[in-house]
């Protein structure tokens, strides 16, 4: 397979093209795609395979259509879509602080995410639409704080991730506080949501998360190059004319949108914003932030993933955040064992 293709236009424009890049992500949209298919189609009334493509393509007998598009297809959209936003999220971290270990599990939004829910669940019993927002609001001031607090004539990586760590234990400790003054119902409730599921997931959970997608991933695109010029160093960057400090903030205001809305929509699903742009780097062997094949990744791995939880455990259904829990630790561990044998921490 040939590395690189330049494909050039009548008007003149040129486009080099990463043949395996394309493939990969051609392949991985496929690897969701099929995933899909069978997630819908497993429950407790199963549909075959292709029952379940032509009940999407509108073919389907009634009883068929209720279940595919009013009970299962919502829950597969927002694996998807949370998938994508997290493995896009996660590349963007993983981009800006020039660290594999800088994802949003690590750097603490998903905490953050958390407290904000936890705030709404104990103090204000609140409904899940309220919660959802609290965890969103959570999110986004944590964000804040850690770019604020890693300020110094600029951002950067080291500084951010060690920032992260620990903003991340400060939240995590306000957490438990807010557990241990909780009721046993409203703990257990909060126990439920940070485990991450989408159980009981449906159309309004649907429509915010595809409305976000639709407007920050052209976006984050569109500054694929700048990214991509940034790897060299905030000099070079500065030399070459992007403007590095405001590309950083936006793509940083971008990569905390999409980990809190994902957050808040499914609760904290751990380790697919750290596993899914790795995967997707050692796929495509190309160097750069590899944006697009980790939002394909980061969707393959949660629609698998949450098909493992409902079908690999007997009839013990488990919630989709658990087992990537247990996969990306397994990875993680993995990662620093490659990383400290490279020399690198």
């Amino acid at each position: 397979m040939k590395g690189n293709r330049v494909l050039r236009t009548p008007g003149g424009l040129s486009l080099r093209l990463d043949v395996r890049a394309a493939t990969v992500v051609g392949l991985l949209v496929l690897a969701a795609f099929a995933a899909s298919v069978v997630l819908i189609g497993t429950g407790d009334f199963p549909i075959s395979a292709s029952d379940v493509v032509r009940t999407l393509a509108g073919n389907g007998d009634a009883g068929q259509e209720f279940i595919v598009n009013e009970l299962r297809l919502p829950r597969v959209l927002v694996g998807l879509l949370v998938g994508a936003s997290l493995g896009l999220g996660g590349a963007l971290f993983q981009a800006l602080t020039r660290n594999p270990l800088g994802s949003p599990d690590v750097l603490g939004l998903g905490q953050g995410a958390t407290a904000g829910a936890l705030v709404m669940i104990v103090l204000f019993s609140g409904s899940a639409a309220q919660v959802t927002i609290g965890a969103l609001v959570g999110g986004l001031v944590t964000g804040l704080a850690i770019y604020l607090l890693a300020w110094k004539q600029g951002v950067h990586g080291y500084r951010l991730v060690l920032v992260g760590i620990g903003v991340s234990a400060i939240v995590t400790a306000v957490n438990g506080y807010l557990l241990t003054i909780s009721d046993i119902i409203d703990a257990s409730r909060a126990l439920v949501w940070m485990t991450g599921s989408l159980n009981g997931r449906d159309w309004e959970q649907v429509w915010p998360l595809l409305a976000l997608c639709a407007v920050l991933v052209p976006f984050v695109l569109g500054n694929a190059r700048g990214l991509r010029m940034m790897e060299m160093g905030d000099d070079v960057s500065n030399a070459l004319g992007v403007r590095v400090e405001r590309v950083r903030a936006l793509l940083m205001v971008a990569a905390v949108l999409l980990t809190a809305t994902a957050t808040a929509a499914a609760g904290p699903v751990g380790f697919v914003a750290l596993t899914a742009p790795q995967l997707a780097r050692r796929l495509t062997r190309s160097p750069g932030p590899n944006l697009l094949a980790s939002l394909c990744m980061g969707a393959a791995l949660l629609v698998t993933a949450d098909w493992a939880s409902q079908r690999a455990f007997g009839a013990d259904q488990l919630p989709v955040g658990v087992v990537t829990g247990v996969l990306g630790g397994v990875y993680l561990l993995w990662l620093l064992v490659t990383e400290r044998r490279a020399g690198r921490i």
